[in-house]
């Protein structure tokens, strides 16, 4: 006898721009937002019965009725924000759970003065909250960045590992390290300030990575773990994803030509993946 499982269902990639005028100036936000609902939705899938369910457009539209008088600024604030609305008005709903990407838009700055209204693409790097709340609860948060790519051309070492009968790989003391990391950290206080924390444990991210002398990656992951703790002390702990994305020396030997590690070809795949939470 089959009979059904955890279940929950909602809204995904509902995208959203939103300009805030204070004045002459505008700031500008692009957010990718998802809304997954739990609850009381069980005759929904076992007997066609859908008078709990809230249909996921609505949902869609929520998302921009809450945004066009909402003064949240930052997505962690306009997460919660979301999901109190949707549970507040819906009994049958036991838990909201709400994912928002942004992207890096950075205000464009020309001939040294930063236009008011104009902005570029800062780089491929997505910040990230999931704000998950049950009825009657208080909101977990847990902020992060997707798609941190970033490189070093030196202060990159990998020797002393261990080497059986299938290692190839060659002892190097002096490499490029690239990664395109995840980070992702939760608070150990409540509603603290989100955009300030978010800025100092980037801050402290990016200035260990490059000033680290990596003796591998797990060996700079670590610190740079540390790093935004002590940068953070509102954060009780943080995660860090960084796949070694590899540039190996090409071998220019045929062409009679040396290497004197000048010439690499980059290989995404496959790649080393580098996993660690770094704790208090």
């Amino acid at each position: 006898m089959a009979r059904l499982g955890e279940n929950r269902y909602g809204k995904s990639r509902v995208r959203l721009s939103r300009i805030t005028r204070q004045g002459d100036r505008h700031e500008f936000n692009e957010w990718n937002v998802r809304v997954l609902l739990h609850g009381d939705f069980d005759t929904s899938f076992t007997d066609a019965d859908n008078s709990s369910i809230l249909p996921t457009d609505t949902m869609k539209n929520t998302v921009y009725s809450i945004a066009r008088d909402s003064k949240a600024a930052t997505i962690e604030e306009f997460a919660m924000e979301l999901g109190d609305y949707l549970l507040a008005r819906n009994a049958q709903m036991s838990k909201a759970s709400l994912d928002i990407e942004e992207k890096a838009w950075v205000r464009l700055v020309c001939g040294g003065e930063a236009e008011a209204t104009t902005f570029k693409l800062g780089g491929p790097e997505r910040a990230t909250v999931r704000a998950v709340r049950e009825q009657n609860s208080a909101w977990a948060v847990t902020s992060g960045i997707d798609g941190l790519t970033i490189l070093k051309t030196t202060k990159s070492e990998f020797t002393g590992y261990i080497k059986d009968r299938l290692t190839t790989l060659k002892p190097a003391t002096d490499r490029i390290f690239g990664t395109c990391a995840t980070v992702a950290w939760d608070y150990a206080e409540a509603k603290p300030d989100y955009a300030a924390a978010r800025a100092r444990i980037q801050d402290a991210l990016l200035k260990v990575f490059a000033d680290h002398h990596s003796m591998s990656v797990q060996h700079t992951l670590f610190d740079m773990g540390k790093a935004a703790l002590d940068a953070a002390p509102e954060v009780a702990r943080i995660k860090l994803t960084m796949p070694n994305l590899h540039h190996l020396l090409a071998n220019l030997s045929p062409f009679g030509q040396n290497n004197p590690n000048h010439i690499f070809v980059p290989i995404d795949e496959p790649h080393g993946y580098i996993e660690a939470t770094i704790e208090r």
